[in-house]
């Protein structure tokens, strides 16, 4: 039985953010005001941004014209796929934040979300504990939104389930003070799967926790091309976060439920040229009051010249600023 939600269920982040930042005495910057006005900025993964060959990311966001990027942060709070000749970019301490405040404010370009890869299986308290120090780092940059993998090697659905609530359950009390936004990406044999996300949210039950939807990820599940958007429908009114890739597959697959991950190595593509309407996807997003970013991610690039790279993401950010404009 498909669970509906409404926006209104999640909507108490908002608040709690600004309380949070206004709780531990700081100043809301000029450009961290900005950053809470804008509204579905176009950004890009942090790891893609090598591949333009621009000297360091930020110029590389620069070439592109995206607006931010998503960032993988570590277990040591490090950033390591943003570069720089002579920068190295960590989030441990206050010093290291204050440089990325300055590289943030002097670039115009803003971390909008951080990518953590978790492993809560195997290591549910340390989890919690790592999430506890994303959370304070987002919180003092104004991070919108966490990325957070729920993904087991091991266990079955059904006990998996429960343990992934009861982790989530402490990531969320461990956090409440700072306002952080937990995004769990449908990502592999479980989240992808409509009937195991749905009470994977009701079960944790918080405003906090929502999804990083990935558009193309339903898609390489096996979900028929029609029934992604029932999906995007479904999940949207608690989407912190997005991911915009998609899949060009032959005329005669698209209707149909394939294996999991079917030949995506040969059809994945960049969102102009693959089977989902991205027109569709932001009217939707855009129907439940989504504000935060449109983030591009892509296996296409791989393997391109650094001049084709920057030509194909910088059609894929004119595309979403275009639609993010209609």
């Amino acid at each position: 039985m498909q669970t509906t939600f409404t926006r209104r269920q999640f909507l108490g982040h908002a608040t709690a953010s600004t309380a949070a930042w206004v709780a531990v005495g700081g100043q809301v910057s000029e450009a961290g005001t900005e950053q809470q006005a804008a509204k579905m900025r176009v950004t890009i993964r942090d790891a893609h941004l090598k591949a333009t060959e621009a000297p360091d990311s930020w110029t590389a966001l620069q070439r592109i014209g995206a607006e931010g990027m998503e960032a993988i942060i570590d277990e040591k709070l490090a950033l390591p796929r943003i570069y720089h000749p002579q920068e190295t970019y960590s989030a441990a301490t206050n010093a290291d934040r204050q440089q990325l405040k300055r590289r943030m404010d002097a670039s115009g370009k803003r971390i909008t979300a951080f990518c953590m890869f978790n492993r809560f299986e195997e290591r549910p308290e340390f989890e919690v504990q790592w999430c506890e120090k994303v959370a304070q780092v987002a919180r003092d940059l104004q991070v919108a939104a966490i990325r957070i993998d729920v993904v087991p090697q091991k266990m079955e659905r059904e006990p998996f389930l429960e343990h992934a609530i009861a982790a989530l359950k402490k990531v969320i009390a461990a956090t409440e003070g700072t306002g952080a936004r937990f995004a769990i990406e449908n990502h592999g044999r479980l989240t992808n799967d409509p009937d195991f996300l749905a009470p994977l949210l009701e079960g944790v039950g918080s405003a906090r926790l929502g999804l990083t939807l990935d558009t193309a990820n339903f898609y390489w599940f096996g979900h028929p091309l029609s029934r992604l958007y029932e999906i995007y429908e479904q999940f949207a009114p608690c989407t912190f976060h997005t991911h915009c890739k998609s899949i060009r597959y032959p005329e005669d697959q698209r209707e149909q439920q394939r294996p999991m991950g079917w030949r995506y190595a040969d059809f994945h593509a960049p969102i102009y040229e693959g089977d989902i309407d991205f027109q569709r996807v932001v009217a939707i997003l855009k129907q439940t009051g989504y504000q935060d970013d449109l983030c591009i991610e892509s296996a296409s690039y791989r393997r391109l010249p650094a001049p084709e790279v920057i030509a194909m993401f910088s059609k894929e950010v004119d595309m979403l600023k275009d639609l993010r404009a209609g």
